[in-house]
């Protein structure tokens, strides 16, 4: 391994997953997850794209609602925090999110998986 300057990027700002129907991504995001949405912008010739980003209320990182990339499916994934992992995977599945079981394992911290409508994986991790 080379030796490389220090960089100069100071924060995670936006990830990003890809989503079928962008419309439907946002209904599941605000709708069922809580979230908020933080953006939702045209762009390209003749507006025929569109930038979507959704959040955790507070949080500073934000998650982009993408179509496919070059005719690629999606399928990524992400981890999120909360102070509660059991509460809010009862408040998730009564909302009828398609939640696994809560993990204990010994050495690693308390979650839960879940997926959005396109399959997308999301880590529910307790702090």
């Amino acid at each position: 391994m080379t030796a490389s300057t220090a960089t100069t990027v100071t924060n995670l700002g936006v990830a990003m997953f890809t989503v079928t129907d962008q419309d439907a991504a946002i209904a599941f995001y605000t709708g069922q997850l809580g979230w908020e949405l933080r953006g939702d912008t045209r762009f390209g010739e003749g507006g025929t794209e569109r930038w979507v980003e959704v959040a955790p209320p507070g949080s500073t990182a934000r998650l982009a609602l993408n179509p496919p990339m070059g005719g690629e499916p999606g399928g990524c994934g992400i981890g999120v925090e909360t102070p509660d992992v059991r509460a809010e995977h009862a408040r998730l599945r009564e909302a009828g999110v398609d939640v696994d079981d809560v993990m204990d394992a010994p050495g690693a911290p308390t979650l839960f998986m879940m997926r959005d409508p396109d399959g997308n994986n999301i880590a529910v991790v307790q702090v």
